[in-house]
């Protein structure tokens, strides 16, 4: 089993509305689906000193973290290298540029490591989905389920308004649970999810086409999903 995020404990408050988040899948990295994009698979991950190659170097393996069977995968050493920090917003952005955007939204927490420089460079404004009692005004919430507990995520009622074109950004795409949740949360107040990039992807879990499938049924067109570092 392969991780990039350690577990947050779960809200006290129900659950609502909760896709539910899917026990790791075992197999091969998942075929990506028409229309979305990715970078190549472990068995291709780019010639040496490539973009990718550098960012790869700089990702940490942590066995066994936070619990047992896991492999973590650690982003701190890529966030202090300025430049190959710069290059990932770069390489998290490119495919988005010119898509006539309205906002950013970053899942937290890591997610707004990305989430931030990347409106910043795309020129639109930033809309932090953040874990329950985080936000001081009126909030619309959107619960999820994972193998170990439940938790969830809210925003402020006014984050989007009807029309909007939004990209969601995160550090990790995994079973898709968080950002399948993200992405409901959008649409439900009216904003199209345009797509979604996402520094690592673990293929195997599934979740580039959890989330595609769950805005394919929100709004009849799935977003784009992008990815700079794929694992199986």
């Amino acid at each position: 089993m392969t991780s990039a995020s350690s577990p947050e404990p779960p809200p006290g408050a129900p659950v609502e509305d909760a896709p539910v988040e899917g026990a790791p899948v075992e197999g091969a990295p998942a075929t990506p689906a028409p229309g979305s994009r990715s970078a190549p698979t472990d068995a291709a991950a780019g010639a040496p000193g490539s973009l990718e190659a550098r960012l790869r170097q700089r990702i940490r393996e942590v066995p066994d973290f936070p619990r047992p069977g896991v492999l973590f995968r650690d982003i701190t050493p890529l966030l202090r290298a300025p430049d190959d920090f710069a290059a990932a917003i770069e390489a998290l952005t490119l495919p988005f540029a010119g898509q006539d955007l309205s906002l950013v939204a970053g899942i937290e927490s890591r997610g707004f490591l990305f989430a931030a420089p990347a409106a910043s460079r795309l020129g639109v404004g930033l809309v932090p989905l953040r874990k329950p009692g985080k936000l001081p005004g009126a909030t619309v919430r959107r619960g999820y389920r994972l193998e170990y507990g439940e938790d969830a995520l809210e925003m402020h009622r006014d984050a989007v308004a009807p029309g909007d074109r939004v990209l969601l950004v995160d550090d990790v795409i995994a079973t898709g649970g968080s950002a399948a949740a993200a992405a409901a949360l959008l649409s439900a107040r009216g904003a199209r999810v345009v797509g979604g990039s996402f520094l690592i992807e673990l293929a195997a879990l599934g979740g580039r086409e959890r989330v595609r499938s769950g805005e394919r049924r929100e709004n009849s067109a799935a977003p784009v999903i992008h990815t700079v570092l794929r694992y199986p």
